[in-house]
């Protein structure tokens, strides 16, 4: 989805850097809040005594999203110099396509939203910490890339962070192994999916919102028998809160959050940078567990928050890392390809 004229957001043409520093600012800003407000909406959710029923809580917001996508292509028809949308006529061929990452999407966000279920908000951080690790395990393993060893060294730090965590819950009497299980799984299907979803990119004509579209068909269809299966629907059936309107606006806000938080990342990502990007993620997440230490009054011990700082730290340095990896990389490609311009003019070509 793209608005009309949010191309010049990144271009700073005829901008000043003030007005240019406000947009960005606001930018980072709502991707924050929708982030932020999207995990705190989900716990309450999930963490419901009466209603049992994550993997049917996640089929819901799965709904919203392509309902919201049918939505938004309308709006694009009814108004296209304002709004910009993919056609989303549905292709039983490209459905299967994408159906191999639809299946890592499904445990990316039902392990995601187990995770958050088990271990609350302010350990969440943790919890879900080794998406770098598996980055790099998964980037050998099936595209033989290797890593370098400044890389490596980030994600030991990584998983020192994440052991003393889980020590450091334990210690406060307040670990749920099932929690960091469902955790480190949901850390491995983010790294799988996003090797899958390049593989799917071209299937859609490398349109990230058609390719939430068929994903998010693909799994509203998948989670049905699994909610059959895991008996979701005599605990949705004996529901008290089954006829509140407020209980559906709540879960149908958690589907619309789930839909903006792709706009707004891509949009953080168009009017920054991807290491900028990665870099707000990282002060966000920490932003988050304060939030939430705050929000429940606990109390932290010292060396629980010095296995978030190593969490959040290492993940940092890791972007950094990576990002001065690839800078090296395109400099000597800038300068062959000037070499070869200049070679050109010499020879009169």
């Amino acid at each position: 989805m793209a608005l009309a004229g949010s191309d010049s957001m990144d271009e700073g043409k005829g901008e000043t850097f003030l007005l240019r520093s406000l947009k960005i600012a606001g930018v980072v800003a709502l991707y924050w809040f929708i982030s932020i407000t999207m995990v705190f909406l989900n716990n309450y959710l999930l963490d419901s005594k009466d209603l049992d029923a994550p993997l049917f809580v996640t089929f819901y917001q799965c709904l919203v999203t392509v309902g919201l996508c049918y939505g938004m292509h309308l709006l694009s028809q009814l108004c296209p110099g304002v709004i910009d949308f993919p056609s989303v006529k549905f292709d039983l061929k490209i459905s299967r396509e994408v159906l191999p990452l639809s299946i890592v999407f499904i445990g990316m966000i039902t392990f995601n939203n187990l995770c958050l279920k088990h271990v609350g908000v302010a350990f969440y951080t943790v919890g879900r910490s080794l998406s770098t690790v598996f980055n790099v395990l998964l980037s050998y393993m099936i595209l033989k890339q290797t890593t370098s060893f400044y890389a490596i060294l980030c994600c030991g730090v990584i998983l020192g962070g994440f052991w003393l965590g889980v020590d450091q819950e334990g210690v406060a009497g307040s670990l749920s192994w099932t929690g960091v299980f469902f955790g480190v799984l949901a850390s491995a299907c983010v790294s799988l999916n996003a090797i899958f979803t390049k593989r799917a990119m071209p299937a859609v004509d490398g349109n990230i919102w058609k390719l939430s579209f068929y994903n998010n068909i693909n799994a509203c269809i998948l989670f049905v028998p699994l909610i059959l299966v895991f008996g979701e629907v005599g605990h949705v059936a004996h529901f008290s809160r089954l006829g509140d309107p407020t209980f559906w606006g709540m879960m149908t806000l958690g589907g619309v959050f789930g839909f903006a938080i792709g706009y707004v990342t891509g949009l953080q990502i168009k009017v920054t940078s991807p290491l900028t990007h990665n870099v707000s993620g990282t002060a966000k997440a920490c932003a988050q567990t304060v939030i939430a230490v705050v929000y429940n009054q606990s109390s932290k011990s010292f060396l629980w928050w010095t296995s978030n700082l190593m969490v959040l730290g290492g993940s940092s340095a890791y972007t950094w890392v990576k990002g001065m990896e690839m800078k090296k990389v395109q400099i000597p490609q800038e300068e062959d390809k000037e070499k070869l311009l200049e070679e050109k003019r010499d020879a009169g070509v």
